[in-house]
């Protein structure tokens, strides 16, 4: 058994793009994952899983079709499964997502922001 913790800050220095979520750790098949944001997100959904995202750094708002949430550092919101949603920050903002394992960034939209799959750091 390895006793390391995960350091956040350590893992989000190791890279640099945007949009593309990095696996840091799993548990019971959910996957915590870091990622950069910046710029508007593509409209998507998750149709068999919720998704968790919570602001470390920064601040970023996603959109619904109704209404929009705003986070800033220290605040996390959960969307639910089946609800099209598109996030977007202005500035780059640091973001951790929980969600179970395999499910793609851009959920069935596709397009050039869907990033590697399963890609830990």
């Amino acid at each position: 058994m390895n006793y390391t913790p995960v350091n956040l800050k350590q893992k989000l220095a190791q890279f640099s793009e945007q949009w593309s979520p990095k696996i840091i750790a799993e548990m019971n098949e959910i996957q915590f994952k870091l990622v950069k944001l910046q710029g508007e997100f593509v409209w998507h959904d998750h149709q068999d899983t919720d998704e968790l995202f919570m602001v470390l750094e920064g601040t970023m708002a996603i959109e619904f079709r109704d209404g929009k949430v705003e986070l800033s550092t220290g605040e996390m919101f959960v969307v639910p499964k089946g609800v099209e949603h598109r996030p977007y920050a202005q500035q780059e903002c640091h973001v951790l997502l929980v969600e179970p394992r395999g499910v793609v960034n851009t959920g069935d939209s596709g397009g050039n922001l869907t990033a590697e799959n399963d890609v830990w750091i």
